[in-house]
């Protein structure tokens, strides 16, 4: 598409927008025909193999398309862009603020991304390259860069932390001990890495006047560290370690600490005066606070979360960006805010109609994700187990290969549980991973293996997979009995 826009318009300069619209294209093409039918002396290029032929075509309709349309387009970004960095610590005030309200949306997203690789540009002096938005400008030297990001220093780095020591202070005593942990993994989490959502959906709809306070202090950040001319960048968030590895690019960087410990304060009396002015059911205030959550492992985790959203036959796809769980569900009303904030979610946001549903939970939601996704095939299949399915025909596994089977997984005495996983593996949990022989597995037919947790094991065989699990199962049994 880039190629076709050169030859209509050599000026023409979408950016991420196009490789944003090129993904969306390869996307919908792949939905639409990855299962096409061609005919026989065609067949090589059916199905999959279709898909990057018919890419390439419309993208070359595409570039004509936009090389028409776009010119156009590109001056009103531009203008735009030109107008927020001309307009300095007003710009950079007004960025901050809308970059938290639309946060609730994920919207912030699309701001974030016009504003760093958008907005302004800049010769790079080592490559001559002209690079475009905030955040590419000030890695390659601009030092005009870093106005859509230096403020955030200050906020993550100090205020939403200090924020975080406001509303444990303002915990019952009782509670102060569980909340302790909570409150100080989301304040170190916003310090080090920049990731803000766990604390800000801890008071965002509780008290929007509170949040929008937050929103106004940020932009207010940025004003300020504009106006004091500090230039600072980062390529994630604003966290220390950002800090840390975009430092070297950094004009009067030092010049954040200052201002940081006034937002520190600040922070801290607002959240303490209105949690205790308005009685704010921050965490750990709760009137009916949910029990102390008990530690799950990776297994019980999943199962936990797929029952909070309404079982497995309730979801529909299951995804994640940083610090969220991103799904789409039959029926979202059966998803358990209470449920799910006892699993540890922040909050649970339902944007527009249909079955979309988003949890906040933290730096921890792809795992979390994961862990749905190699857990739910068992789920499901035990929710709809009255329901037709086509299920392959299950092989029948001799007690000689059975018995090898069993070896090569430590022998009985190794083998704590096993379940027949997805039609095609066996998750098995073990005393000791080290009595399993790979080679030997491998040797029988394994087509892989992953270790998930622990001693807990998936094993890949295939079409056999059920009827090993009936076999060794069948072996046990029969060992336990001849035991007896």
């Amino acid at each position: 598409m880039i190629s076709t826009l050169k030859v209509l318009d050599a000026s023409i300069n979408m950016g991420m927008l196009a490789g944003i619209i090129s993904g969306l294209m390869a996307g919908a093409l792949y939905n639409r025909f990855k299962d096409i039918k061609l005919p026989e002396y065609l067949a090589f290029f059916g199905g999959r193999r279709f898909v990057p032929i018919a890419t390439g075509f419309t993208a070359v309709g595409l570039g004509v398309v936009f090389g028409l349309i776009w010119p156009p387009i590109q001056h009103g970004i531009n203008s735009f862009g030109q107008l927020l960095l001309e307009s300095g610590s007003f710009g950079a005030f007004v960025f901050g603020v809308f970059n938290r309200l639309l946060i609730v949306t994920g919207l912030h997203h699309i701001l974030n991304n016009m504003a760093w690789f958008i907005f302004g540009s800049f010769t790079d002096p080592s490559t001559g390259a002209v690079v475009t938005g905030d955040l590419t400008r000030y890695f390659a030297g601009d030092p005009k860069g870093g106005q859509f990001m230096t403020g955030m220093f200050p906020m993550m780095l100090f205020g939403l932390p200090a924020a975080c020591l406001a509303m444990y202070r303002n915990t019952p005593p009782e509670r102060r001990k569980v909340m302790g942990g909570i409150f100080l993994s989301m304040a170190l989490t916003s310090f080090l890495t920049g990731v803000t959502e766990p604390i800000e959906f801890a008071f965002m709809f509780l008290a929007p006047l509170l949040y929008l306070v937050h929103a106004l202090l940020t932009g207010l950040a940025m004003a300020l560290t504009n106006l004091l001319n500090i230039h600072l960048g980062f390529t994630f968030s604003g966290g220390a370690i950002d800090m840390a590895l975009g430092w070297g690019r950094s004009t009067n960087g030092w010049k954040v600490f200052p201002v940081g410990l006034l937002y520190a304060v600040v922070y801290y009396l607002v959240f303490d005066f209105c949690i205790r002015r308005f009685n704010l059911k921050t965490p750990g205030r709760e009137d009916s606070p949910s029990s102390e959550k008990t530690e799950l492992s990776v297994d019980q985790r999943a199962a936990a979360y797929i029952k909070a959203l309404g079982g497995a036959g309730n979801l529909l796809t299951v995804g994640a960006c940083t610090t969220r769980l991103r799904l789409e569900l039959a029926d979202r009303n059966l998803a358990s805010d209470s449920e799910l904030k006892a699993l540890g979610a922040m909050a649970v946001v339902r944007p527009g109609k249909g079955g979309s549903l988003q949890v906040v939970v933290g730096p921890l939601a792809d795992s979390i994700a994961d862990e749905i996704r190699l857990a739910s095939p068992v789920s499901a299949r035990a929710e709809v187990a009255q329901a037709p399915v086509e299920e392959p025909p299950q092989v029948d596994i001799s007690i000689h290969e059975a018995q090898q089977w069993l070896n090569a997984l430590g022998g009985r005495d190794n083998l704590v549980q096993m379940d027949c996983v997805a039609l095609t593996r066996l998750r098995v949990r073990v005393n000791n991973s080290r009595s399993l022989s790979e080679p030997a597995l491998k040797g029988l037919g394994c087509q892989g293996m992953r270790r998930m947790e622990g001693d807990v094991w998936h094993v890949l065989i295939g079409e056999k997979a059920g009827g090993l699990q009936v076999a060794l199962t069948g072996l046990l049994h029969r060992e336990v009995g001849a035991g007896a």
